[in-house]
């Protein structure tokens, strides 16, 4: 979230104000609103990030796939959602940063880091089911120590490059007539003149919208449009009443709505502006002022995904689920012989029929 030019009324939101002719004094979010959201962010999300955690790392013996970037991805939200305290202060403080340069690059650098690992983690999630499903990979290779590593190696090494604009830019900035210090983006290192800096501007706000949205989201729609073109083609065995088709599919169409809805908001008000400081974009006072207004709120909602993304892609795994119920003693892992003997007696002849291709993807889908 970048900033352009004099430190005057700035949070992250504040940053996209045009330097046109209009007057924006009064064009400022719910200043007490803002906090709340972040501080309700950050409970939520330090309580499922921490409980998925937690239980990845208990899991015994050879952890599947999925448990891996379960893990990694909780990991990502968990790093971004303990910054939230700082920035709910600032915001509480009428925009002033009382933290030092350190931590204001620190922590806008651990802000985009955690953004973009958490993007690139859900997009390998869905490459890897890909995988599994549409060109039926064994789980043994999938699960290979070099498969595994060389891909999270990627996420979080290209993730750490795209971040470091944070570390370069971000700066502590004074403004004497109020007596507030912000944090915000400072390009004097590299520009000259006001056209400069609007470029500096769009062209970083725009790489961060292609990057960490637009096409992770149409590899995430590909990947899952393929798999349900798969897993459908499997379906004309079965009546058209069957449950687990529809499960199955509500599973897939989850993932990727949810992660649109959180994220598109944000990406299109941030585009936006960035044209519009290009002149590519015109756009009245009456609409400067509504992005202006729109800005934080969509930024609350992008950050929602981070408390969203353990429910979506652990507690939708019934395995996962059964371990995470276990280690939180609610309930009884395993079943006792007798439970076993019973369930045998009574399960129908039919249920012993080898599994067929549809079993197998079906079981594979959140491996």
């Amino acid at each position: 979230m970048e900033q352009t030019e004099s430190p005057q009324q700035y949070h992250d939101y504040e940053e996209m104000e045009n330097y046109t002719m209009c007057d924006i004094s009064e064009w400022t979010a719910c200043p007490s609103l803002i906090p709340v959201l972040l501080m309700f962010i950050f409970i939520l999300g330090l309580t499922g990030n921490s409980v998925v955690l937690y239980t990845v790392t208990q899991v015994q013996g050879k952890r599947r796939v999925a448990h891996i970037y379960i893990g990694n991805l909780a990991l990502a939200d968990l790093v971004f959602t303990v910054t939230l305290p700082l920035w709910a202060v600032y915001t509480a403080m009428d925009d002033h940063w009382p933290f030092g340069v350190a931590l204001c690059k620190i922590i806008s650098y651990m802000d985009l880091l955690s953004m973009y690992a958490s993007i690139f983690l859900l997009t390998s999630m869905s490459f890897d089911r890909y995988q599994a499903i549409v060109h039926s990979l064994p789980s043994n290779h999938l699960c290979a120590g070099s498969h595994i590593g060389a891909s999270l190696f990627s996420v979080w090494t290209l993730s750490g490059l795209l971040s470091v604009p944070a570390l370069v830019f971000r700066n502590t900035q004074q403004d004497p007539m109020t007596n507030r210090t912000f944090c915000a983006m400072d390009y004097s290192l590299v520009v000259s003149n006001r056209h400069q800096e609007s470029q500096w501007f769009a062209g970083l706000s725009l790489s961060l919208s292609t990057l960490g949205f637009l096409l992770p989201l149409l590899a995430m729609i590909v990947c899952y449009g393929l798999i349900g073109c798969t897993v459908m083609r499997h379906f004309h065995m079965w009546r058209k009443e069957d449950q687990r088709k529809w499960r199955l599919l509500k599973i897939i169409i989850t993932v990727v709505v949810i992660f649109a809805a959180c994220w598109l908001p944000y990406h299109v008000v941030r585009s936006t502006d960035a044209l519009s400081e290009l002149d590519l974009f015109p756009t009245s006072c009456a609409f400067q002022r509504f992005l202006l207004l729109a800005y934080p709120y969509t930024a609350c909602l992008a950050y929602i995904n981070s408390c969203l993304n353990p429910f979506l892609y652990a507690f939708f795994d019934l395995h996962f689920r059964s371990h995470c119920l276990g280690l939180l003693h609610l309930k009884k892992s395993h079943q006792t012989p007798t439970e076993v003997a019973v369930v045998s007696k009574v399960r129908p002849a039919g249920r012993n029929r080898p599994p067929r291709r549809f079993d197998q993807a079906r079981r594979i889908i959140l491996k």
